[in-house]
């Protein structure tokens, strides 16, 4: 565990309020990074991935690096046009 790990870790014992925005924020930030990876693995760039969706890299960017306000609808197409399926869990 470096630094940085060491400090959230401490942080979130202290501060319940950090520990929920952090948590909150990291799963936002997977979503993103999940969404690019996939992009990636497809062999992809935000360029083609725009043609397939209809629209400009610049929203492409937008998804994959602010995530937190991603649509279902948008998650869905995202998928479809990389030709796999969107699963979705619940867990405790």
């Amino acid at each position: 565990m470096d630094d940085l790990d060491k400090y959230i870790e401490k942080r979130k014992k202290v501060d319940p309020e950090f520990a929920a925005d952090f948590d909150e924020g990291f799963e936002e930030f997977k979503i993103g990074v999940m969404l690019k990876e996939a992009r990636k693995k497809a062999g992809l760039t935000q360029d083609a991935m725009a043609a397939l969706l209809k629209t400009k890299k610049t929203a492409i960017s937008r998804i994959e690096n602010h995530a937190e306000d991603i649509r279902l609808s948008t998650m869905y197409r995202y998928s479809k046009a990389l030709g796999m399926k969107m699963k979705i869990t619940f867990e405790n």
